[in-house]
Formats: C-alpha cells, structure tokens, sequence
C-alpha cells in the first residue's frame, strides 16, 4: 500500500524559487516554462529560467535530505520518475527531498553552461536547504544530492566543486556553504570528468548493465578512482536494466529495489539511523 501510494498522483508541494528575483544569468529571460507529456506518460520539463526545488517533507523527519536533479539530456527534465517519484518514496522514510529544476544548457539556444548556470543551481539549493535546516527539521551535516543521468552528472559537480559561502553576501543564502555531505548518482553521465580527492563526499553508485557504454562502464572506473583514493564508494549494475529505469510503477525485475539499497547505504554510513 505504501509503495502504492508513493506513485499516486497528488497535489505537489509548492515550488520554491532558489532566487526571488531573476537567477544570475537569467536577467531578462521571462518565457514559462514548457512541459509535455512523453507516451510513457511521463511530465518533461524545459524552458526553465527561474530555478526551483519542490519540498518531500516527512510527517517523521529523520534529519536526513537529499536534493534530486532529474535526467534529460541537460535538454528538458523527466520529472516525474526521475524526481517526483523518488522523492515521495523518501518522504515515506523520513528522508526531506527536493526536486530541483535547473536551468537547462542543451537546450536548443540556451545560453547556459553546465559548469556555470547548472552548478550555481544546485549549490543554491544546497544553501538554501542548509538555510532552512531548522524549519525543516534538518541535521545541516546529512544534506546530500542525488542525480539520474545528466542529473547525476551535475550532482557530482557539486560533489566536486563545493565551498565555504560568501560570508561577506548580502543574501544570507549565500552565506551558507555548498558541500553535500553525500552523494548519489543514478546512471550519470559524463563520468570521464568526474574527479575525486580525499575530501570527496561518500558515493553510492547505481547503473544498468545494459546502459550504454559510457555509462555502464564509465560507473565502474569512477568506483574504482573512489576505491583507489580510500574514499568509501558503494557499486550496484543490475544485469537486466539500461538506462532511464528511474523509479516507476512497471520496475518489475531487481533493479526496482535500488532506493531500498540507497536507504540501506544510508543506514550503513550512519547518515541515516536503522
């Protein structure tokens, strides 16, 4: 029944803007936002130029929150399996989550970059949740990110390129820092870029065997980079998925219980009580 209900359409929390006015580099751009609907029934999202998170809080908070970047390509975003749905399913464990919709630089004329525009989105709303910690009932040392796709891959920027916040900002948001204390990165893409250090955020990793190369492939060497650096990583390519399977209704082989996997690694990192 639970789980049924996790995927059953309700009323959206109320998105909140990551600026109240214009985002840095969006000055000026006022078209709505676009969305259709795939013929999986799914909601996909472009044309975003005011940036946002839409809050999963739990009746029961556990302290822990993840921000979820949904995939697409970094053309639209697929929201409902890729973000929607897992968020939900975390709220039901205690988890606060945060669907972020980022500005897209794939898109065709879009005038952003990922390593600018896309990452300054996702490090706001880092700050912005650590910002409203205590109003949220949120432990300000178990915020971390979680990406599908082009999501994963601009989740692990920010595992890559946080920092301390401006202590000198006007905007108080900005004062809090951008480190995500964890990270969790579903199919991601761009893999051949991602870097690590000793400080590096622990990695939970999950792919398809199936999955093109890149990715299914990729995923193991980044585990690898994170084995050889001595940073604890966790590894899960399932035998009978490719890419996209997020998290729907019609998972029906193992890969449909990878969020119980992440929730067990959150357990076993001590992030998350058992």
């Amino acid at each position: 029944m639970l789980a049924l209900t996790a995927f059953t359409p309700v009323q959206e929390p109320k998105e909140i803007l990551l600026w109240p006015k214009d985002a840095p580099g969006s000055d000026g751009k006022t078209g709505a936002e676009k969305i259709r609907v795939a013929e999986t029934g799914d909601h996909v999202v472009s044309n975003i130029h005011h940036p946002s998170i839409t809050p999963y809080l739990p009746a029961k908070p556990s302290g822990v929150a993840l921000i979820i970047a949904p995939g697409g390509g970094h053309r639209e975003l697929w929201i409902d399996h890729e973000g929607y749905n897992p968020a939900a399913w975390l709220r039901e464990k205690g988890i606060a989550a945060f669907v972020l919709k980022y500005r897209l630089a794939r898109e065709e004329n879009s005038t952003y970059t990922i390593e600018k525009d896309e990452l300054a989105d996702i490090k706001r709303a880092i700050r912005l949740v650590r910002s409203r910690a205590k109003e949220w009932k949120i432990d300000t040392a178990r915020i971390g990110v979680m990406g599908f796709s082009a999501g994963g891959e601009l989740a692990a920027l920010a595992a890559m390129h946080f920092d301390k916040g401006d202590q000198s900002a006007v905007d108080i948001i900005d004062r809090e820092n951008s480190h995500p204390a964890f990270q969790a990165l579903i199919y991601p893409g761009g893999t051949d870029k991602f870097e690590v250090t000793k400080n590096s955020p622990p990695l939970f990793l999950v792919g398809g065997y199936n999955d093109r190369t890149d990715i299914a492939e990729g995923i193991a060497k980044v585990y690898l980079k994170y084995k050889q650096a001595g940073v604890s990583a966790e590894l899960h390519i399932y035998a009978n998925a490719g890419h996209g399977f997020g998290m729907r209704k019609n998972n029906h082989t193992a890969v449909a219980d990878w969020p119980q996997r992440l929730v067990d690694w959150l357990e076993d990192e001590s992030f998350l009580k058992k």
